[in-house]
C-alpha cells in the first residue's frame, strides 16, 4: 500500500500566514458573497474584492466584454457601490461567511482618492492588505496612466502609505516597457508588496459592423494566453525588488500555480478563469497537494524562499 505523504501549501504574504497560496483576483470574485453560495470559500488563501473608489461607479457602457481565443476583453470601468458602502454593507455580509482577512483592492483618480479609500478602509479589522490598483485599463482618469509612470506610480504609493498601517501591494500594469523600473519605483514609495500583473491593452473588431465591439474601444485582455507574460514579469520583479510578489494572470490550474511560484511568487491570483468556471479557485487549491507530490515538492516555502 502506498501512503501519501502530507505536504505543506502554507505561505507568508507580508507577515499574514495563509493556508494555501490560491487567491481569486479583484474583479472576478464580487466581494465573495456570490461565491460563497455556492462553495465554503474558506477553503481559499484569500481573495481580493472588487475594485473600490471612494464614489459609487456604474461603469463603462455596454458592450464591455468581448471573447478572445484562449481568454477575453473587458472593459467594465471599476463599477463598484462606492468605499463606504462596502464599509457599512459588504464587510459586514463577507464577516459571515469568510473568517479570513481578505484583501482591498484600491481605486481612484488622483491620489488623494486612493488615499480616502484607504482611510475608510483601514477601520476594517477583517482587511489585511491593500492592493493599490494603479494599472487599470478601462478608465479614463488614474488606473493605468499612474502605473506606466515611475513618479506616478511612486506618488500613489507613497500617498496611500502615509494613511495606513496595512501592507500595501501595488497592482502593476504589463503595458510598459521595463516593469522592474515600476516595481522598484513602487518599493522606493513604501510598497510592501507587488501583484504582477493587471490586463494587457487589447482590442476586437466586428466584422459585420467594422467597429470596435467594445464600446470604449479597448479594454483589458485576460485568460490562459497572458500566462507566459506574467509568469516573465513575476520572475523578473522578483529579482529586481525585495518585497513580496503575487502572480496573476492567466492561471487556471495547480500547475500553473506552481510555475508562478517557482518564478518567485508567494501568492498566486485566480482571475478569468472564475468567470468560466465559478469553483476555479476550490478546485485548484484541491488538486494542489497531488500536484505537488507529482513534482517532490514537499513544502510551498522551498519554491519561494
Amino acid at each position: 500500500m502506498v501512503i501519501e505523504r502530507e505536504v505543506d501549501m502554507k505561505t507568508c504574504l507580508c507577515g499574514i500566514e495563509l493556508d494555501n497560496p490560491v487567491m481569486a483576483a479583484s474583479g472576478t470574485f464580487g466581494y465573495g458573497r456570490e461565491f460563497a453560495e455556492l462553495y465554503d470559500i474558506n477553503i481559499l488563501g484569500t481573495f481580493s474584492f472588487k475594485g473600490t473608489t471612494p464614489e459609487a461607479r456604474f461603469g463603462n457602457p455596454t458592450p464591455r466584454i468581448a471573447e478572445c481565443t484562449e481568454g477575453m476583453l473587458n472593459s467594465v470601468g471599476l463599477q463598484n457601490p462606492g468605499v463606504q458602502a462596502v464599509v457599512k454593507e459588504e464587510m459586514p455580509a463577507l464577516a459571515k461567511v469568510f473568517q479570513k482577512n481578505v484583501m482591498a483592492n484600491v481605486c481612484g483618480g488622483c491620489p488623494e482618492d486612493y488615499a480616502a479609500v484607504a482611510q475608510a478602509l483601514e477601520p476594517c479589522e477583517q482587511i489585511g492588505w491593500l492592493e493599490v490598483n494603479i494599472s487599470c485599463p478601462n478608465v479614463a482618469n488614474g488606473g493605468m496612466a499612474f502605473g506606466t509612470d515611475p513618479k506616478a506610480a511612486a506618488s500613489v504609493i507613497d500617498t496611500v502609505r502615509r494613511v495606513t498601517k496595512k501592507p500595501v501591494i501595488a497592482k502593476l500594469s504589463p503595458n510598459v516597457t521595463d516593469i522592474t523600473e515600476i516595481a522598484r519605483a513602487c518599493e522606493a514609495a513604501g510598497a510592501d508588496g507587488i501583484t504582477a500583473i493587471n490586463t494587457l491593452l487589447g482590442m476586437r473588431i466586428d466584422l459585420k459592423r467594422r467597429q470596435p465591439i467594445l464600446a470604449r474601444e479597448m479594454g483589458g485582455f485576460s485568460g490562459p494566453a497572458v500566462f507566459p507574460i506574467a509568469l516573465r514579469a513575476v520572475y523578473q520583479i522578483r529579482r529586481a525588488v525585495e518585497i513580496p510578489v503575487i502572480g496573476c494572470g492567466g492561471v487556471r490550474n495547480a500547475e500553473d500555480v506552481l510555475e508562478m511560484m517557482m518564478a518567485g511568487a508567494k501568492a498566486v491570483q485566480v482571475g478569468s478563469e472564475n468567470l468560466v468556471n465559478p469553483y476555479a479557485c476550490r478546485d485548484i487549491i484541491e488538486s494542489l497537494p497531488a500536484a505537488m507530490r507529482k513534482y517532490g515538492i514537499q513544502s510551498l516555502q522551498e519554491l519561494s524562499d
